[in-house]
């Protein structure tokens, strides 16, 4: 994925600390690497290696409510619905504990930076919570401090009990910049300001968060266009286009990236394109939802920097990178229309898939293997029997066979994941308490 996508057979990545030193074919390894030294060597024959995969959008906290019966044949709002009261009982451990388990499910499909939306924070939760269980885990991360100020009682969606003071919202989110955010190149930390939706907060909070978002240089983050009740609920309440809504509060540019875009109109595509803004495309919630395909082709062609999410795992309800970028890239093809020239290729995933959610996110120092950039190095193992029968071209067959899992992923060149399996903490415990907290969460216990 460098700028001149090259695929080199049998080549090498050459990597000091937490940076790529060289990448390049057999022969340009440097003689001193040719004859051994002390440093690790890593024999990935066998494997493609890729740039690690870039997730822009996940809930984290719903992997404790997936596939929750209720909810499994609902559309967006009737979903969230059903599940709003069963996420009012979330808590701190809940949110920690939800945080690893997702983040042990995107290194191990091939996912190096992720960003989470946590959004709503009953009993005493706090970003500081996921914050903490995350650095535990050693991914590059992104975490956008979600809000939701507008309850029932305001013509809202949520439950008025789930709503925050959005004085308070603010106050907090300031804080948690303060505290955590990580400006520099090569960073393993930044905070997003990121009011949940339309639908869920106020006016006033989309336009104050802005403001506090380029005050404090910071990105900002939201749900936009997911549907047609969202896109009513905006023409209705607002008056205008989701849109015409974002661009007039300030959530347009290269510092901003919104969730799904599924109803964009052309005009919506072309205003969010000239201005640079992001997307985060997230095919399996979409269809999982009903909510449509999002219009990938136009929205790039528009000069919106589109990358994947796996978006929230009671809506998707998996969180499997590699097979994101799969869905995405059939998907496309279910949509596309011939005048529109070549179908999405496998290449064209992978770039969306690592190219394209670093420019969603607003980085130059990732989703690319080359001298100079983060030393974010994936590896997928090939000749297993999903893939056999592939070999004139290993790399599609990332694309079109069946996704697997990552053999290496390395993250800052701190290898997290060997052969197959999470180096550093007690994956099994985990799970064992991740169970029981889903448990008593959907039993109301």
């Amino acid at each position: 994925m460098d700028d001149r996508r090259r695929e080199i057979r049998g080549g090498f990545v050459l990597v000091e600390g937490g940076r790529i030193l060289a990448v390049g074919p057999p022969e340009d390894l440097p003689v001193d690497w040719r004859r051994g030294n002390d440093d690790e060597r890593l024999d990935l024959s066998g494997h493609v290696v890729l740039p690690g995969l870039v997730n822009t959008h996940h809930h984290m906290f719903q992997s404790l409510t997936r596939a929750l019966p209720a909810a499994q044949d609902a559309d967006l709002f009737g979903w969230l619905r059903t599940l709003y009261p069963v996420w009012s009982r979330l808590s701190p451990e809940m949110i920690r504990l939800s945080t690893r388990t997702a983040m042990a499910e995107l290194l191990l499909s091939g996912c190096t930076t992720t960003s989470d939306h946590l959004y709503l924070f009953p009993n005493g939760a706090r970003l500081d919570d996921q914050i903490e269980a995350a650095a535990e885990m050693g991914m590059r991360f992104h975490a956008a401090r979600g809000a939701m100020s507008v309850g029932e009682s305001g013509g809202g969606l949520p439950p008025d009990a789930l709503v925050e003071n959005e004085d308070a919202i603010l106050r907090d989110t300031e804080r948690v910049i303060d505290r955590f955010h990580d400006p520099a190149r090569f960073a393993m930390l930044r905070i997003a300001v990121a009011p949940c939706s339309p639908f869920s907060v106020s006016r006033e909070l989309m336009r104050d968060a802005a403001l506090l978002a380029r005050q404090k240089g910071v990105g900002l983050h939201t749900h936009l266009a997911e549907n047609d009740d969202d896109v009513r609920f905006s023409r209705e309440r607002f008056g205008m286009t989701p849109a015409e809504y974002a661009a007039e509060l300030g959530w347009v540019g290269p510092d901003v990236w919104h969730a799904h875009c599924v109803k964009l109109d052309a005009p919506g595509m072309r205003r969010l394109g000239a201005a640079g803004t992001g997307a985060a495309h997230c095919p399996c919630s979409n269809m999982r939802l009903g909510s449509g395909i999002a219009p990938v082709r136009r929205m790039r062609a528009a000069g919106m920097r589109v990358g994947l999410g796996v978006d929230g795992s009671a809506s998707n309800d998996s969180g499997h990178l590699l097979g994101e970028a799969r869905q995405a890239m059939l998907l496309a093809r279910v949509q596309h229309d011939p005048a529109d020239g070549a179908m999405m290729t496998a290449r064209d995933a992978l770039e969306i898939a690592t190219r394209g959610g670093a420019a969603a996110l607003n980085r130059d120092d990732i989703g690319v293997l080359a001298p100079g950039m983060a030393a974010d190095v994936v590896a997928f193992p090939t000749g297993d029997a999903f893939s056999a029968g592939a070999e004139a071209d290993p790399l599609g067959a990332l694309m079109f066979c069946q996704p697997r899992m990552v053999g290496l992923n390395m993250v800052n060149g701190r290898v997290l994941v060997r052969d197959g399996a999470l180096v550093h903490g007690n994956m099994a415990e985990w799970l064992r308490r991740h169970r029981a907290a889903a448990i008593t969460l959907m039993s109301g216990g």
